[in-house]
């Protein structure tokens, strides 16, 4: 029997945030480093406004991208 774990929070959007907007979500999380000093919403304003891409898709991209800088920052020094 295989076990299947559901994938839960923004990553959850990831599937079709790629099948919607027609690029991997690493794109994006690129882009979003333009912008990393803003706001979240103006983060997902940027992305609505000036990609197109749809609020609740916006939204799980710049929580995921806030969470993964924090995790980055959090790191002791010389850890990858």
């Amino acid at each position: 029997m295989t076990m299947v774990t559901k994938i839960k929070g923004p990553a959850s959007y990831f599937p079709s945030i790629e099948k919607s907007y027609g690029k991997p979500v690493t794109h994006w999380l690129e882009v979003l480093e333009s912008v990393q000093g803003k706001k979240h919403m103006e983060q997902v304003a940027f992305l609505k406004t000036e990609h197109k891409i749809g609020h609740g898709h916006a939204n799980a991209l710049v929580a995921h991208h806030k969470a993964w800088r924090e995790a980055q920052q959090s790191k002791p020094a010389g850890m990858p």
